[in-house]
């Protein structure tokens, strides 16, 4: 049975949010890495590599069609992925170091013209 994880090395500093929504905006890879641009502005993250932005171009299933999208952070990274046909959206922000969880959410929200989003601590 899954449920709550123990942290089995609480000597590590980390914190994780999972943000999943509805979008009402166009996106294309360029918004993907204005996204990014945009949390690690308002998050006082810092990137030490350029996005890396995927799309399958047509392959897998028609109603899986977006992007997978990664972010490689100083304190860790960022993941998201878009369902373009669903206009969905599921984002991981994971660092290890404390971030505004409230400030992230009203900017992913606000980012993607979010109709309905929801997160979870993890």
């Amino acid at each position: 049975m899954i449920g709550a994880m123990e942290n089995i090395a609480p000597q590590i500093q980390r914190q994780r949010l999972l943000i999943e929504g509805f979008y009402s905006r166009i996106i294309e890879k360029q918004d993907i890495e204005g996204y990014f641009r945009t949390i690690c502005q308002q998050l006082s993250l810092r990137a030490y590599g350029e996005p890396i932005v995927f799309s399958p171009g047509g392959e897998g299933k028609e109603e899986n069609q977006g992007f997978d999208a990664f972010l490689p952070l100083i304190d860790s990274g960022i993941s998201v992925y878009i369902w373009s046909n669903l206009k969905f959206f599921s984002i991981i922000l994971f660092t290890c170091r404390n971030f505004d969880e409230f400030k992230a959410l009203n900017e992913t929200k606000k980012y993607f013209k979010s109709s309905k989003t929801v997160s979870m601590r993890f």
